[in-house]
């Protein structure tokens, strides 16, 4: 069974956001690798940083501190910095889906938030449940990443979200929330390396604030389908001065 739109557009939206967490995560190798350079020969120096015990004891790790960040599409949100924004209007039928993604790096960890706009129509046709799960996979698909832990919440308000952590031997640990507002499904996401953990990722995902927020929409409970195709939408988002590699085309089933 072909994948409706809306899962197409769901996972189109993730994937934005997974591959502004990829740029930033591939410049952090480059910050780490440019330092490192031997000479003239073309020989890279090995690095001699260790991780030394502190004698004093141990020392709690701290984290970033957030400054609130109005966003104009009605939410707001700590940053460790002034975020990178990226937006796209989104085909679907003669109509657009609004998505946004902020991102912002503090002491090697990225936080970032995407939001999708849907019609309505769409979100009321499918359970909550399996737009959230849809969310989910697509992310880990496209960071290669396993699940490790996930968890459903709602958040205040009676809005439906899913906590989960993925592993990705490519970018790193990744902990996130999906949670729909309405016809609007917010990511949040922590990219960090899994050695030196992300101590502010809670704080950062309760910094989360809504403004005006619409009701919850009531959902239909229909046969939610089989994602067996990622489609071919493009979003075309610039995910900063890094290329994306065109993954190439698939080929979707005739209904």
């Amino acid at each position: 069974m072909p994948m409706r739109p809306l899962s197409r557009l769901l996972l189109a939206s993730l994937t934005t956001l997974a591959l502004i967490a990829g740029a930033c995560a591939s410049q952090q190798k480059t910050d780490g690798s440019s330092g490192s350079s031997g000479g003239g020969d073309g020989r890279q120096a090995q690095s001699t940083i260790e991780d030394v015990p502190n004698e004093g004891g141990d020392v709690a790790p701290t984290g970033p501190e957030f400054k609130a960040y109005d966003a104009p599409e009605g939410f707001s949100i700590g940053m460790p910095a002034e975020p990178q924004i990226a937006r796209k209007q989104v085909p679907l039928g003669s109509g657009t889906v609004s998505t946004a993604a902020y991102s912002a790096r503090a002491m090697d960890v990225l936080y970032s938030v995407s939001i999708a706009d849907y019609p309505e129509k769409l979100v009321a046709s499918r359970p909550p449940e399996a737009l959230l799960n849809e969310g989910r996979d697509g992310l880990a698909k496209e960071v290669n990443g396993t699940l490790k832990d996930e968890k459903d919440f709602t958040l205040e308000g009676g809005y439906p979200g899913k906590a989960y952590t993925v592993s990705s031997p490519t970018v790193g640990e990744l902990r996130a929330r999906n949670i729909l507002v309405g016809a609007r499904m917010y990511t949040l996401l922590v990219l960090f390396n899994p050695n030196s953990g992300a101590p502010a990722a809670d704080a950062f995902f309760d910094s989360l604030k809504l403004v005006n927020p619409p009701p919850p929409l009531a959902t239909a409970v229909p046969d939610a389908g089989t994602v067996s195709d990622a489609g071919t939408l493009d979003t075309g988002v610039d995910a900063g001065t890094t290329t994306v590699p065109d993954a190439g085309t698939r080929r979707r089933k005739a209904k």
